[in-house]
């Protein structure tokens, strides 16, 4: 059988690696060509801007050349799922799993990378998407923070209505390294009213050193519930 037709291809070995080729554009043309599973694999998926920030050129241009190599563009992801089905059990569930986490973050315009994915997100009705985070804004947040067990090691959410009517939201400005980088690039995909639950790998939070007064252990996976109720 003929190999799946695709575009030609737009850039030589030189220009790729050229300073006046951005990561940017390499990155949307594989998304406009590339097939889904293709995506995942290279974690491509996701908004540019974001991809970008997670990916180095050498990466891109990798996965670039290994497309044309083994031409898996668009429209071959059916063929692929079937070559899947011929492959053990236990292989079969854990690609299951990574897929759909991909598909969880692809579908909230969640950053697809190692150190930080988002396995829910709540929006309430009254989101206003117009009113999104840019860097250097200042944010306004509830939020709690526990440890993979389930232990809670931080919050500003207080039991009862009348102690939280006198606390205050944690206010900072997002993008400038005030926070883990967990929640920085979290919030930066986040709008005013919207709630967010998320897994942040110890790479982008507090890593291998952990935080002693916080109870955080090393190399210690956090999660957070996070409400972003004002953005200045």
């Amino acid at each position: 059988m003929a190999a799946a037709a695709g575009p030609a291809q737009p850039w030589s070995a030189e220009e790729l690696r050229s300073e006046a080729l951005a990561k940017k554009e390499i990155i949307k043309f594989l998304q406009e060509h590339a097939a889904q599973a293709f995506l995942a694999e290279h974690k491509l998926l996701g908004q540019v801007k974001n991809v970008a920030k997670t990916a180095n050129k050498e990466q891109l241009i990798a996965a670039y050349t290994q497309l044309f190599h083994t031409q898996r563009f668009k429209g071959t992801d059916g063929a692929e799922k079937a070559a899947e089905k011929a492959k053990p059990a236990k292989a079969e569930e854990a690609k299951g799993k990574a897929v759909k986490a991909e598909e969880a973050a692809e579908e909230v315009g969640a950053v697809p990378s190692p150190q930080l994915a988002f396995f829910a997100r709540k929006n309430q009705m009254i989101r206003v998407t117009c009113l999104g985070v840019k860097k250097g804004d200042t944010v306004h947040c509830w939020y709690t923070g526990k440890l993979q067990d389930g232990t809670v090691f931080d919050t500003n959410i207080q039991s009862s209505s009348k102690k939280k009517k006198a606390a205050k939201p944690l206010s900072f400005k997002v993008g400038v390294g005030k926070v883990i980088r967990g929640w920085d690039e979290a919030l930066l995909t986040m709008s005013k009213g919207e709630k967010a639950q998320l897994e942040i790998e110890p790479e982008w939070a507090y890593g291998k050193k952990g935080q002693p007064d916080a109870k955080i252990p090393p190399n210690a996976k956090l999660f957070f519930e996070v409400e972003l109720v004002d953005i200045e």
